[in-house]
């Protein structure tokens, strides 16, 4: 049986909204991270059969197919084909299924997949600023009773039911910069970082989004973003930020004549619709699903929910991590799975490693909860 394998997985470092990516076209930043993927891997890209990007604003500079033409801003033969796919946050995960089930099902035997989000350049909500009318109709509206999709209030609904205080989000908040400080100084993140040269001509090769002097003390002191009792602020939730990453996906069988190791294979993956009020509980059945697809189920989503998992040891603030959270553009929350994860790299830590044989494929986050959105759906 045919499988499907990631034998590379590079990102740029994450810029902050109006930070060093920001003077990059998203089109220019896509095509850096396809020309580097090509560098490491050795390939001539006029192998790759197929480009699969996600990207979540798809309008003004990320318009017009961005996968189809970060292909040719990359130099690439114009041979290669490229789509852009939109499944919210989940666009570059979806990207990767979609490569996956390609070469499985032997339409193509290499495929690169990613994203990219300049959300400094193409801001949240730009895509419905663009034209007449809202995006969901009188018949959504009409079955939700006019309730307008917000992730803000969804995070906060979430938060209650599973009782996460602000002062544990804090917390956690906190806990997560300094596990992503840590990474950086530990060189965790060096070889999936691929440096970006910027307009000016400097290089810009350090993720810029860590707060590294951030205490409990100060989140504390933020007001609440979506509620006037709100649990949820500018300090515990995801930052704006730009970037872009890609693997190559290709078989176990192509990926020896091409003389490259795979680093993992994609073994299961689903994608569940949820409730579009408290959107952010997708995850929970996706990933309830797909272990049961990958045979380690079948898994209650109770057990697996939000609670049960914030409360486990290895995600409690001063525990040492697996791999810090990083703040994402809101298209490449796969990006910061696929490249940060540790056990596509050496050097990961080996109790926690799956098998080097195979990827069971984690729940993909949630946009960041700072503006409107509408993610219906979770891949995993």
């Amino acid at each position: 049986m045919r499988d499907a394998v990631i034998v590379e997985a590079v990102r740029t470092p994450i810029g902050r909204r109006e930070g060093a990516l920001s003077a990059l076209h998203p089109v220019d930043l896509s095509a850096s991270v396809l020309r580097s993927l090509a560098e490491r891997t050795g390939i001539d890209p006029s192998v790759v059969e197929d480009v699969i990007w996600g990207c979540v604003g798809q309008v003004g500079e990320q318009s017009a197919n961005i996968g189809r033409n970060a292909v040719l801003a990359a130099g690439w033969p114009e041979s290669v084909p490229g789509t852009t796919v939109d499944r919210q946050c989940g666009s570059s995960q979806q990207a990767i299924h979609f490569a996956a089930a390609t070469v499985i099902a032997g339409h193509a035997e290499v495929v690169v997949a990613g994203g990219v989000e300049s959300m400094s350049r193409v801001p949240m909500g730009s895509a419905r600023a663009n034209g007449p009318g809202l995006p969901f109709g009188d018949l959504v509206a009409e079955r939700y009773d006019g309730y307008e999709f917000h992730q803000g209030k969804g995070a906060e609904i979430l938060a209650a039911r599973y009782d996460l205080s602000r002062t544990w989000l804090d917390a956690y908040a906190v806990s997560s910069h300094e596990r992503a400080a840590a990474a950086i100084d530990g060189g965790r993140f060096a070889k999936e970082v691929v440096p970006v040269t910027l307009p000016d001509g400097s290089r810009f090769d350090l993720d810029e989004g860590v707060r590294r002097r951030t205490h409990v003390d100060r989140l504390a002191a933020l007001r609440p973003a979506f509620a006037e009792d709100g649990r949820m602020t500018a300090g515990n939730s995801s930052q704006i930020s730009d970037g872009s990453a890609a693997v190559l996906v290709t078989t176990s069988e192509r990926a020896g004549r091409l003389g490259l190791t795979p680093l993992a294979r994609v073994h299961s993956a689903t994608a569940v619709g949820s409730d579009p009020i408290a959107m952010l509980g997708g995850p929970i059945p996706a990933t309830a699903d797909v272990l049961a697809k990958a045979g380690l189920g079948p898994v209650s989503p109770i057990f697996a929910g939000p609670r049960r998992l914030a409360r486990s040891p290895s995600l409690r603030p001063g525990v040492p991590p697996l791999a810090a959270r990083q703040n994402h553009p809101s298209t490449s929350s796969t990006r910061a799975i696929r490249a940060h994860s540790p056990s596509l790299r050496p050097g990961g830590p080996p109790e926690h490693a799956p098998p080097s044989s195979r990827l069971l494929p984690q729940p993909s986050a949630g946009r960041c909860p700072q503006s409107k959105g509408d993610p219906h759906d979770a891949a995993a």
